[in-house]
Formats: C-alpha cells, structure tokens, sequence
C-alpha cells in the first residue's frame, strides 16, 4: 500500500492561509496603514477582501508602490462602498487621480449609492465629483483670510481659545473641493500671523459653559436610565427622537440608499410610481394580529409608528394582520382601537390583511409560474427548525403546483397535508418558508406583511428586531414580482422585569384564576395599565424616556412608576381617605353642628380650586395613627402627645380610650383647641368626617422574582412564582365626600397613602333611597355620623410613600 506523504501544516487566520495573511499585511502597510491598523483590517473578512482587491487593482496603474495619501484613499473606498460592482470603476479614478481628495471621494460614494442602475453618467459623475477641477494655493489664502477679516473682533479678544473649525468650515464651504489638510495648515499660518506666539493665558483650558440645569425629574430619571443600559437623550421629546433626521432613515423614494436594500433593474422606475402616488410622504403601519391585547411592548411599538409618522408630517396606518380567523375575536378588534385612541393617536385608515386577500392569492399564482414558489407536502413537525431536508416537491412542475394550489383554496387538502412555499433562503438559514397552509387557506405572516406593505406604499416598514431574520424575505418576494419594495427598518422590543405579556401565558393566568381577566391591574397589558389609573400620558413619556433602541430593553416598573407620578401629580385631585378606620369622638366640638372645611384640590396650587368637607364632632382616622404604648419616634396621636387635623385649624388631644369585650380599641376621646392657642404639634393626619364607605384595592406584584419565565431563576415556572399577597380588598374603606360624584377612571390623591383610581366595575349605591349619582346632592347634607355605603370600588395607582405599612407598592403588577 502506498504511503500518503504529509504536507507541510499551515495556520488558518480569518479563513485566509498564514501566508497569504503575511502578504497581504504587507500589502496594508504598504498602503500607509499601520502595522496594528492592518492586523485589526486582517480580522475583518469583508474588509480585507475588499481592500486586497483594491489594493491590487490600483498598483495594475501605480506598480507596486502606492503613496500614502492615494493609499488612505483606497481604504477609506474599501471600508465604506456598500455596492461593491462599483469597486474596479471607483478605483481607476483614484490610480488615476482624478479623485485625490476625502470630499471628493465622499462625493463619489454618495454619486453611486444614488444612482445604483448601469450605466453611469461619467460626465455627470466627474461634474459632481469634482474632477478635473484645480485648487490652487492662491485661493486657498484668499479664501482663509476672508474669514479671518469676518472673524477678527472675536480672534484678537479670545486669541487661540477662538474656534479654528469655524474658520476651516467658512473656507471649505467657498472651496468645496479644496484639500482639508491645507486649509488647515493655512489657517494655523495666518492666526498665527494676527496673533503671535501663543502666551501663557492662550495655554490654560478654556473654561466650561454651564448647562442648564436639569428639572430634578429629569435628573433622577436620567440616572434612572443609565442604571438599566439605556443611552436615549432624556432631553428629547418623542417627537424630536422620532424626527427623520434624528433617526437616520432614509427619505421616501430613496429606500435605494438604505444597507442591504436589493436593487432591480425595475426598482428607480417603482420609486418614480411610488412618489407619485404618495408625493413624498411619510407612511408607516401599526400592524397588531387580533388575537389577544395590547401590552406595553406594544405601547412602544405604536409610538415609534404613529409618532415617526406625525413628527414628519406623514400618516400611519393602523392594519389588523387577520391571517388566522380561527384565532381572531372581535373583543380584540374593538380593543386594540380603543387603546391606540386612549394613547392620542388617530390611524390615517384602518385597514385589514384580509382586505387584499384575493390579490394576495393573484401573487401567489404568479410566484408559481415564474417557478418561485412550490406546492409542499411535508408535515408541521418536518418544517421545524433550520436544518430542515430539503422538499421533494421543490421541483415539481409549474402546472402541478397551480392545480394544487388551486385544490387548496378549494378546501379539497386537511389541516397540515399542503403548504405553498417559497423558494428562497433566509437571513437565519430557514430555507423556503410557507407562504400559504390549510385547513381554511390563509396566508402567512412571511407572505403577507411585506406584500401589504406594498399594496399601501409603506415608507418605513418599522417592527422588532426579532423580525431581522425575516428581512432577506421580505425584500426577496416584493423584488420576484417586480413591485414597489418598502424598507423594513428594526428597533429593539420594550420589556419589563416582574411581567409576562404572553398571549398564551396571560390565558393561564386567567385559566387558573390567578388574574380576573386580560384587564386585571396586576398585569401590564394596556387595558390593565388603564385601569389600574396610569395615563396615556405617562406612558407615552416613559416611551420617549426609553428612547428608539435597538437593542431589546428590558426596564424596572418603577421607572414607569416615575412617568405615572410625574402625570397625576399634576392631574390628581387630592382627597381624604381612611382604610383602616378608628372612631375619634370629639367632646368639646367647637359648634353645634358640622363646619365646613375648603380643602385645596392641589395644595402647591390653590388657583386650581377647594372642595368642601364636613367636620363633625365624630371623624375617622387611620387605626395606625394611633398608639396606646408608641415606640420612640412616633409622632402621631398618644397619651401626652397631640397631633393636628389637616385642613381644620384644630389639634386633638387623647382624653379617654375605649375598648370593647376583647380589649382591643373600639373608639377615642378627645378634645380639640385651635393649632395657633398653644405649642405646634409634632405631626397632622389626614381624617374622614360622615364619610362614603367603599371599596378599595391594594395591589402589589403579580411576580415575585424579575423574570418568571427564566427556568434558571423559577425553575418551577412562572405560575410556581405567583405573589399571593399582590392583591388587598379593603372593603369598608372610608372616602370623603368630594369622590361622591365620580366616573369610572376618574383619579384622586388619597393624602398620605397614594393615588387611586375608580374602577369601572363600581355600581350606584343606595342608602335611604337616595343614589350618589342623582346631581345636587351635598355631602354636608349627610348629617348623620355613620359612613353612607356607596358601590364606587377605588385601585391604588401608586403608593405615594414608601415607608407606609399600607402593602401599597403599587408597582405594576409583574
């Protein structure tokens, strides 16, 4: 048997040989680069290749020396030509010299990604570019001390603390194609000309302009940010984030320019149609499947489609993507209308996948005779995954597939025995995904999102980045049938830690009875946010506050808790309310019947207006403010120690406890005197005078770990790590009379305990046949002492402070 000789062993750097990767160092160093400059290039693959390439053309017309400045050229070329068709044309330019210049060569970049069609103009593109056109030393002085005359005032007074880059920008802006390095030199000659040698001030750093300080919000949400990895301006509204220019997209009809974009020989005629119909216009889509409600994920996802929309004077579409039927119900229709009009947003036009349906399906018979698209049999299980066998139907005839497709759509397969698939390969390996199934035919989502986009002449087809993968299919199937192609752009999905807003996952939630429904205050859906008393307002802050991303963010509830505070501090009334209550029995009242107390509605501005109390010989405190034996550095109501009554005047001193059977304090005693006839007391309560009895809701996490659905951290699973705590029903709480009157998600500042909001499931409540809702009707007509019953239910919004034993952390519900 003949023996192998073995060959000599070489090292593998990048995909290139050890030797090859030693040649073409050489060949970067040569080029001007240094050493550790062409090491970092060696390890970029697609870099390297096309530098080499570059590199390699350039010497066919210099030899094999190239000098520095031609060579900082062809890297800045290598490193930036996205087409790289344009490579061989690019550099004969700047071997010939034609382009020696960065303005120019970025003239020429910007030139070939806005004309990316064959040929090309080359006396347009010289003419643009700048070629043959000859700067000369004169008019580089002429032009550097014509600024320097406009400038002379502000140079003599601040020397060399003076900007020298505005002087530079004023000349390269007469001298567009002048080069950068002898402006510069030019101008250090003639500043140094006017003003000398440099002295010792002219040494010292220039000192610092203070900014403006920043609202104390602003600041602790700034840090706030910081501290969960965010790096959005907190400076910015939403409106200046979502500005085109802001965010680098690209303009309409120019969807050419954009990384990655698949021109066509059809595509600068379809922009031409494109920005016919639409006249240039921003148009975006919010496209939620009717399947389940709207969480706030997807609170982020319609601000960056309706806000980027408005902030550049465009219109978005709010398009239900109805593919499933079997799925859909018409509580999520209405539902997601309802929140996206809650958030302060009004859709261009609803619109509906299924509206298109039957051009959808034209499409699709038109993919399978131009032999792109297939009829397949392989079942659900087989498709799964990325490494999938390819299909033994890819080739079957043309005519084959039509008629059965066409049995498809007739209903003549069952469920999972026929897909028509695609023929492509995408960003993740998937090979040939499904464009149709059966059991009642219906498109995918693959299929059907970019299609629609198309149909609707989308600019910005904006989605999250889990879509990425999907991004080689969509422009693959605009670009097979030679129709209007939009730009999917992604952004990173918005999180919370302590939630889950799976669709599936929020079902077992309310299965199990965990949660009532799609609504209850411990979840984060947005129907949940709304009745648990957050504002659109604050939603849509804490939205701009986390920024356009793109990284996936996942954020702490109580930064959304801060937007919240910041809203209704502003907007909520403040009220008195009592949950665990303690008769106080007042033997001295000072009149013989009730006062009427002005309370303010916002204490820090009484223009917003009082409401009236009544203050009776009998009130209601919290149980909590009193104590028999108090532990040292309690403040609130003793034996020896007073505390005042907010809003009143009075301070009330303990003359006489009561205590029932059990021994446990039934009422109090106690006296009154003004607050300015003796010393201050050392704290004032909030208290309740022939109060309303209600309902109120104490929520705490639905979770009790950051992530529940990470088996790493709750092994169990997410229903395992249920807080059975998260919810407390106080269902004699006492309210004062001012809530008499309100609506369903009318929302108060309850004074010392938090804010809440009215739940919608409240109901009229009688008592001596009379209804709070009948109008006129005056608290202070309530004589007697005993609270009236009434059927407003109240949710805590928010606890108001921390270090109350109320079980108040209305942190959103995880």
């Amino acid at each position: 048997m003949p023996t192998c000789r073995r060959g000599p062993k070489f090292l593998l750097v990048s995909g290139v040989s050890a030797m090859a990767a030693l040649d073409s160092l050489s060949l970067f160093t040569g080029l001007g680069l240094s050493e550790q400059k062409a090491r970092e290039t060696l390890k970029n693959t697609a870099l390297s290749a096309q530098l080499r390439e570059a590199a390699t053309q350039a010497q066919q017309t210099l030899g094999s020396t190239i000098d520095k400045a031609t060579g900082t050229l062809l890297y800045g070329l290598a490193s930036r030509l996205r087409d790289t068709r344009r490579l061989s044309f690019l550099v004969s330019y700047i071997a010939s010299k034609k382009i020696h210049t960065e303005p120019q060569l970025s003239a020429a970049l910007e030139y070939v990604r806005s004309h990316p069609l064959d040929p090309i103009d080359t006396v347009d593109f010289e003419q643009e570019c700048g070629v043959g056109v000859i700067v000369t030393p004169e008019q580089i002085e002429e032009a550097v001390e014509a600024a320097i005359n406009r400038h002379q005032p502000q140079l003599l007074v601040e020397r060399y603390h003076f900007n020298m880059g505005l002087l530079m920008g004023e000349a390269r802006a007469v001298l567009k194609w002048a080069d950068g390095k002898m402006i510069k030199n030019e101008v250090d000659m003639q500043v140094l000309h006017l003003l000398g040698p440099k002295l010792e001030a002219d040494l010292e750093k220039k000192p610092k302009v203070a900014k403006a300080r920043l609202e104390e919000t602003d600041r602790r949400t700034a840090k706030d940010v910081m501290e969960n990895g965010e790096t959005a301006d907190q400076t910015l509204s939403l409106m200046e984030q979502l500005r085109g220019e802001a965010l680098k997209f690209h303009k309409p009809g120019e969807n050419y320019k954009t990384p990655g974009y698949v021109v066509t020989p059809h595509t600068m005629n379809l922009l031409k149609q494109h920005l016919e119909i639409t006249g240039g216009q921003v148009r975006t889509r919010f496209p939620p499947e009717p399947n389940g409600i709207l969480h706030i994920g997807h609170a982020k996802a319609i601000n960056f489609n309706f806000g980027y929309a408005k902030a550049n004077n465009g219109i978005c579409f709010l398009r239900f993507d109805d593919t499933n039927p079997e799925k859909e119900e018409a509580k999520f229709f209405s539902a997601i209308c309802d929140m996206v009009a809650w958030l302060g947003y009004t859709p261009y036009k609803v619109t509906y996948a299924s509206d298109y349906f039957d051009q959808l399906y034209a499409w699709a018979v038109e993919l399978i005779r131009r032999g792109l698209a297939y009829v397949c049999h392989q079942r659900v299980e087989e498709l799964k995954g990325h490494n999938t066998l390819p299909s033994p139907w890819r080739d079957r005839p043309t005519e084959e597939s039509l008629l059965l497709f066409e049995a498809m759509r007739k209903g003549k397969f069952s469920e999972g025995e026929a897909t028509l698939r695609m023929k492509l390969v995408m960003e993740d390996g998937k090979m040939d995904p499904v464009a149709y199934r059966v059991k009642c035919i219906y498109p995918t989502y693959d299929y059907t999102h970019c299609l629609c986009d198309s149909i609707e002449h989308i600019t910005h087809s904006l989605c999250t980045k889990e879509f990425q993968a999907r991004r080689s299919s969509y422009f693959w199937l605009c670009n097979a049938l030679d129709i209007y192609c939009p730009v999917q752009w992604e952004y990173g999905r918005l999180n919370l830690h302590y939630a889950v807003v799976s669709k599936r996952k929020i079902l077992q939630l309310v299965a199990t009875g965990a949660v009532r429904d799609w609504d209850d205050p411990r979840l984060f859906t947005l129907t949940a946010l709304r009745r648990r008393g957050f504002p659109p307002e604050a939603i849509n802050s804490f939205c701009a506050r986390v920024g356009v991303t793109v990284a996936q963010t996942t954020m702490e509830p109580h930064l959304l808790e801060a937007c919240v505070r910041d809203v209704l501090n502003d907007t909520a009334p403040r009220a008195m309310a009592v949950l665990e209550s303690l008769r106080v029995i007042i033997t001295n009242f000072p009149a013989a019947k009730s006062l009427d107390i002005q309370v303010p509605n916002f204490p820090a501005d009484e223009t917003k207006g009082f409401h009236q109390v009544p203050f009776a010989p009998i009130v209601f405190i919290e149980r909590t403010d009193f104590k028999e034996e108090p532990e040292p550095g309690f403040k609130r109501l003793a034996w020896g120690q007073p505390v005042g009554l907010r809003h009143t005047g009075y301070v009330i001193e303990l003359q006489r406890v009561v205590k029932g059977p059990s021994g446990s304090v039934e009422s109090l005693e106690v006296t009154c005197r003004r607050a300015d006839a003796g010393e201050k007391p050392k704290a004032f309560i909030h208290w309740v005078s022939q109060p309303l009895m209600c309902e109120v809701r104490l929520y705490e996490r639905l979770f009790q770990h950051k992530n529940p659905e990470d088996p790493t951290e709750v092994p169990g699973g997410f229903l395992s790590d249920l807080n059975l705590a998260s919810l407390h029903v106080v269902e004699a709480a006492l309210v004062d009379c001012s809530v008499a009157l309100a609506r369903p998600f009318d929302k108060f500042q309850f004074e010392r305990l938090g804010y809440f909001s009215v739940d919608p499931d409240s109901h009229q409540g009688k008592r001596r046949g009379l209804t709070l809702a009948q109008g006129g009707v005056k608290c202070c007509n309530h004589s007697s002492p005993w609270p009236r019953t009434t059927g407003l239910k109240l949710s805590s919004c928010l606890s108001l402070l921390s270090s109350l034993r109320l079980h108040v952390h209305t942190t959103m519900p995880g």
